[in-house]
């Protein structure tokens, strides 16, 4: 490691992923279902990403949310090198990428003078406590009063056990020789002949040895930089409140919707010790310790301001929802953390097919008598759960899709592009929504298929080959590798016709397509009318 680094993993790029929870309007929404007031309504907005990693969320987000000004900062050359070309290649003009470290990014010109949005997503655990201060200064420098920080975390007591499993790993590593990819794979073979050995902390801490297991599945970058940093601290929640708390901030709660009702996540029992523990920040960190947390999004606010009992109701009334899950009647299953979550088809069935016709606002949805005889209370914590289970999401309004549909469609087209050479991207913008839709390799090649006047899924499919079979890919079926040119495109063939039936339509209702023409705006128009 160097010492630009500080500690970090800088031998292996992160990854391409998108994570949903820095979206805006989800950010938002969080607020308003815990009953707090934000300004993410109003114009002229501005949004800062520390520790963007490749960007991809962050020029997503620029694309999705044109009306938002976006400025990303890495300590990785590599990384912003990457988020601009794409930012470049998507036409974004509302994206800024800084390389600069947490230390002196505040120094930066032609930033904002105040955000309304910080994010940090999969950072404030793992940098030094030296960083930490960093980050808490630019906030308390640059966050608007009012406005609002994401932040995720690994959290205590989750990952007590495996705290020695991450000290082996990494005194390994350190002793090993090569790059950092073989130094970590040789690291992970060793804990696993420890655990075969019978060692006794993998004998008394069963989740340590599954949770090593899974390893061997996941990513090498995601690998790295989860468990080969120098630095690592999973927090107990008081104590991360109190340390945001030095910036001005409050807890709102966690993006992770449904983590917000007690309701939904505790038995009786336990719903009767937290409502025995006065203090807010105690009981949030009993949560934790029943639940045995190792992960948090959290939200909080500068400037902490409770709706009135009316004006909750009328920030509820004003919020757009979208459906971003087919639904074609009959019974669902929620689940949440390992247990069902208890909705009636009689109550939900009537909201999601409202949403089939196109978005609609609260409002909208009671005109429309898709509430029946609910109470207000089940409707909120209705809602809650369906977008917590993503059967729904957070919208933005009517006005400005236009200009958002455009913005997408570039950003959508470039990603798409890419996918002729890649599968590391794989979510497109929703200029509805403001947010991303997961849409895999071959999906997008459909896609792109289909905008370049390709009209049947056969032949999306046979584009699909002809890009794929030069570069010696082939597909997978029932764990085998597909080798003839036949099987491959018959399964294409078969995916594509699927698509076409149930991912397509959705995807032209959320406003994901690559025509140059306004009809997704004109539906969406039509059903908001």
């Amino acid at each position: 490691m160097t010492d630009w680094t500080s500690g970090y993993v800088a031998g292996i790029d992160y990854t391409f992923d998108f994570h949903r929870q820095l979206t805006p309007a989800l950010l938002g929404f969080t607020a308003t279902a815990q009953g707090l007031r934000h300004g993410l309504d109003g114009e002229n907005l501005t949004y800062c990403e520390l520790g963007c990693g490749q960007g991809f969320s962050a020029n997503l987000l620029a694309a999705a949310n044109p009306h938002i000004e976006f400025h990303a900062m890495d300590f990785s050359p590599s990384h912003i090198a990457g988020a601009r070309d794409l930012a470049q290649e998507a036409a974004l003009e509302n994206i800024r990428f800084h390389e600069r470290s947490f230390e002196d990014f505040g120094e930066t010109s032609g930033l904002p003078a105040s955000f309304d949005i910080i994010a940090l997503h999969g950072v404030y655990s793992w940098v030094s406590q030296e960083n930490r201060q960093h980050i808490l200064r630019f906030i308390a420098d640059r966050l608007k009063p009012g406005g609002l920080v994401y932040a995720s975390c690994n959290t205590q007591p989750g990952w007590a056990a495996a705290m020695p499993l991450r000290r082996i790993l990494m005194a390994r590593a350190e002793q090993g020789r090569g790059t950092l990819p073989e130094r970590i794979g040789e690291a992970l073979s060793y804990a696993r002949q420890l655990a075969a050995a019978g060692g006794g902390y993998f004998e008394r801490n069963p989740a340590v040895a599954a949770r090593l297991d899974h390893m061997a599945s996941m990513p090498e970058n995601y690998v790295a930089h989860e468990y080969f940093n120098q630095d690592w601290t999973p927090f107990f929640f008081e104590d991360l409140a109190a340390e945001l708390g030095r910036a001005k901030l409050s807890f709102a709660g966690s993006v992770s919707l449904m983590d917000n009702l007690d309701c939904v996540r505790f038995a009786p029992q336990q719903r009767a010790l937290l409502d025995s523990e006065s203090d807010p920040l105690r009981r949030e960190g009993l949560r934790d310790v029943l639940l045995n947390e190792h992960f948090r999004t959290d939200v909080f606010v500068k400037g902490r301001r409770a709706h009135t009992p009316r004006g909750g109701i009328g920030a509820w009334f004003a919020t757009p929802l979208a459906l971003i899950r087919p639904y074609h009647g009959g019974m669902l299953k929620f689940h949440h953390r390992g247990q069902d979550v208890p909705l009636e088809q009689a109550d939900y069935a009537p909201v999601l097919q409202a949403l089939g016709r196109g978005p609609a606002t609260v409002r909208g949805l009671l005109d429309q008598g898709a509430f029946g005889t609910m109470e207000w209370g089940a409707i909120t914590r209705m809602l809650t759960v369906l977008a917590g289970a993503g059967q729904i999401a957070p919208a933005l309004p009517l006005e400005g899709l236009e200009s958002r549909t455009a913005a997408c469609r570039a950003f959508n087209r470039a990603v798409c592009k890419r996918a002729e050479e890649s599968d590391a991207l794989c979510h497109l913008a929703s200029p509805v929504t403001g947010g991303g839709v997961g849409l895999d390799r071959f999906e997008q090649l459909f896609l792109l298929a289909r905008s370049e006047g390709l009209e049947t899924p056969a032949e999306w499919a046979d584009l699909a080959w002809r890009i794929l079979a030069p570069q010696g890919q082939r597909l997978q079926h029932d764990g085998r590798v597909l080798e003839t040119e036949e099987e491959n495109l018959a399964l294409l063939r078969a995916r594509a016709g699927n698509f076409a039936a149930r991912r397509l339509p959705l995807c032209e209702s959320l406003g994901v397509t690559l025509e140059d023409s306004s009809q997704p705006a004109a539906q969406l128009q039509d059903a908001a009318a």
